[in-house]
């Protein structure tokens, strides 16, 4: 295959997969787990095939030369291999990492001491159906809490709650009000939309502005939150798995979380090693850049500590 094919195909160019492939390989080659004699590189490729595709199970079981129950057991295979080194993949930023992560948020919008922008991103699944409701908004789904960094790589998944569950709630029953908490002597924040509290660690925008000082701030709020939807948006593009054009996925909303996770980190892996997005239709040779998805609103949430937000609007936006 050539190598713009691989990408096409796979999401990953060639010598990405094969690092992939050598780390999971010890897990793949299991006795106990790899009964069958698949290599593993095949059952990497019907997973990573499946995951770019969106297509159904029997669809990426044909082309990968097994039967769809085999594929089923594949799946979980690679997913249990791949999830064991969750964090290495998906890694918040450390201490000695914060001056050139907020230099890089800077840059976008011209705020300072961000380190992270933070949003709920839903993932169509179809629902058991005795809690059929809890996982329903406007479709039935997991609301998925991600933040990302000014280069879209994702530091941190929540996957825990369905559809139903807002984004604020999320957000206080995760780890991110421990992280940052630990992170305050070094007076930086994160940065997310109405649907979130206004903390000491977390800036949203002004809902009434009333001076030009607020109307600039939130100028430059809009545009350096944006990041966070262009990341939600190249990652369903990549991985058309999790995006609602790839249909609901057909699985147990434990098995849908352990796929958006497998998902997030082969983002990262793919910016890591600077991968291209293509896509089939894109122009010059398929490079496009991914469109932002349309984000129903959220409900707003009670501000809780607005002090913190005036004083950045004072010192810098004056």
């Amino acid at each position: 295959m050539e190598e713009r094919h691989v990408i096409l195909t796979y999401r990953l160019d060639r010598a990405t997969i094969q690092e992939l492939c050598a780390q999971l390989e010890p897990d793949l080659m299991s006795p106990i787990r790899q009964p069958t004699g698949i290599p593993p590189l095949v059952q990497v490729l019907s997973v990573l095939h499946f995951f770019a595709s969106g297509s159904f199970q029997t669809t990426v079981a044909i082309s990968s030369g097994m039967s769809q129950p085999m594929f089923s057991k594949v799946l979980s295979r690679v997913l249990s291999a791949l999830l064991k080194y969750m964090r290495s993949y998906i890694v918040f930023p450390e201490v000695e990492d914060l001056p050139t992560v907020k230099g890089d948020f800077y840059a976008l919008g011209r705020i300072p001491n961000i380190i992270g922008a933070i949003d709920g991103t839903h993932v169509a699944l179809v629902p058991p159906s005795r809690s059929e409701q809890v996982y329903r908004k406007n479709y039935h789904s997991m609301n998925v809490q991600m933040v990302c960094l000014a280069d879209q790589y994702i530091s941190h998944v929540n996957d825990k709650f369905p559809g139903s569950v807002h984004d604020a709630y999320i957000m206080r029953n995760s780890s991110i009000p421990y992280v940052m908490g630990q992170l305050q002597r070094h007076r930086v924040w994160l940065i997310g939309d109405s649907g979130y509290p206004n903390l000491s660690w977390l800036l949203t925008p002004v809902r009434n502005p009333r001076t030009r000082a607020e109307e600039r701030y939130n100028e430059a709020h809009g545009r350096t939150r944006r990041v966070i939807e262009r990341t939600f948006g190249l990652l369903k593009a990549r991985f058309r798995c999790l995006h609602m054009t790839g249909g609901s996925l057909l699985y147990s909303p434990k098995k849908v979380c352990q796929i958006i996770v497998a998902c997030c980190m082969l983002h990262n892996l793919a910016l890591r090693h600077q991968v291209p997005f293509l896509q089939e239709d894109g122009p010059d040779g398929g490079v496009v850049a991914a469109v932002e998805p349309v984000v129903s609103e959220e409900e707003e949430a009670e501000e809780d500590d607005i002090d913190n937000r005036n004083t950045v609007i004072q010192q810098y936006f004056q």
